[in-house]
Parts: structure tokens; C-alpha cells; sequence
């Protein structure tokens, strides 16, 4: 139970902040700004075109050091200009308080970010144009258009796909067991090699990834349903 616990817990927190990044990329792709446009569709087709065990040890070890790094920085500078104490929590920080889930949860977070951004652009660009030239016609800022008509309608549209998206990073959680996470995947591996019930252990694995995803995409099909009757 503890394993599972840890899966859900880490693919939630994942996905909560793949979503957030989703939604900023997916705007930024559809921005009248060439850079903000630029950054973001670099960002799509970089993590899109990188296998996610290889974000994932990415991420661990070279992303994080290097922010640790980065920050301690600034935190010095900020002290030595008198702004912060010497031992404020920038200058202090060590690449030991980020722990390994810590580092899965960003990994995938950035991973999935990139898909769901492609999720929310195609959702914005399917609401009708004559829609947000009415909102232009009545005097709404884009901002407003933004949030009162175009956003309400994407996020409906795209909530069975956001859906599919969490069923798949449940199963690639598994992954950050490279990392020694201790969820289902990683204890299991550690049980089968202790008692050597190899088919036992993976077969239990399985069923219990098998029921989770079952659960889930069903949950995913009953939205879809409400969603097309309401």
C-alpha cells in the first residue's frame, strides 16, 4: 500500500504542475510575441523529441545541481548586497534537500508539461474565430476574451485528453524508480530480487497497474459522456 500511496501521490503532484506548465506553453505557442512564441514551441519539440527516462536522469542530475547552483548564487550576491543575511535559505541550500522524489515529480512535470501544452493549443485553436472577433466587437480586451470565452470552452473540450494524459503518466511514473523512488515498481523490483518469486512479483505488478489504469479509464469514458450530454 505504501508503494501505491507513492505512485498516486507522485503522479498527482506531476500532473498538477504538468498541467499548470501545459496551459503557460500552450498560450505562449498561440502568443503575438515571436520570442514568447519561439521559447515555447522550442520547449515542445525539444522534451517531445527526448525519451523520458533520459528527462528523467536529465532532470536529476543535471537540471537540479545546476539550479542548487544557480541559486546559492544569487543568494550570495543578494548577501554580499547587503539585501539578505549570510545564512538566508538561497545561500544555505544543498543539492541533498531535493530529494530523488522531488526529482522524479519535476522530471515528469516537465516531460508531460510539453504534452499537454499541444493539448490546450489545439483546444484555444478550435474555438471559432467568429467568437473571439465578437468579444473584439463588444469592447473585451484579449485578456478578457481570454478568460470569460475562449477558456471556458477550451478546457471543456480538452479534459477527456487531459484525462488520458494522467492515465499515461500513472504508468510512466514507474519510471522514476531509476531514481530508487520506492513506489510499486521499484519495491517490486526489490522483493524479486530478496525472494527470487520473479513471475509472482511482476504479475502482481501488472495486475495492480492493469486495475489503476482500468479504474481511471473509465472515469476518463464517463466524463467524455457527460460532457456530450450536458
Amino acid at each position: 500500500m505504501i508503494g501505491i500511496r507513492l505512485t498516486l501521490t507522485v503522479t498527482i503532484i506531476a500532473y498538477i504542475f504538468a498541467i499548470t506548465i501545459g496551459l503557460l506553453t500552450g498560450l505562449g505557442q498561440l502568443s503575438s510575441n515571436i520570442i514568447i512564441r519561439n521559447a515555447a514551441l522550442l520547449y515542445v519539440q525539444v522534451i517531445r523529441g527526448v525519451p523520458i527516462i533520459v528527462q528523467i536522469f536529465y532532470t536529476a542530475f543535471v537540471i537540479v545541481p545546476a539550479a542548487i547552483v544557480a541559486i546559492n548564487l544569487l543568494g550570495d550576491r543578494l548577501a554580499a548586497a547587503g539585501w539578505m543575511s549570510t545564512d538566508n535559505i538561497f545561500t544555505a541550500l544543498s543539492i541533498r534537500d531535493i530529494t530523488f522524489i522531488a526529482r522524479g515529480i519535476i522530471a515528469l512535470a516537465i516531460s508531460y508539461g510539453a504534452f499537454s501544452a499541444e493539448i490546450f493549443r489545439a483546444g484555444i485553436q478550435s474555438i471559432s474565430t467568429g467568437q473571439i472577433e465578437a468579444a473584439q466587437a463588444l469592447g473585451l480586451t484579449r485578456f478578457q476574451s481570454l478568460k470569460l470565452i475562449i477558456l471556458p470552452q477550451a478546457i471543456r473540450r480538452v479534459l477527456p485528453p487531459l484525462g488520458n494524459d494522467f492515465i499515461a503518466m500513472l504508468k510512466e511514473s514507474s519510471l522514476v524508480s531509476v531514481l530508487g523512488v520506492n513506489e510499486i515498481t521499484h519495491l517490486g523490483k526489490k522483493y524479486a530480487a530478496a525472494s527470487f518469486r520473479f513471475p509472482e512479483t511482476y504479475n502482481t505488478l501488472a495486475f495492480l497497474y492493469l486495475s489503476m489504469t482500468l479504474i481511471l479509464s473509465m472515469g476518463v469514458k464517463f466524463m467524455e459522456r457527460k460532457l456530450k450530454t450536458d
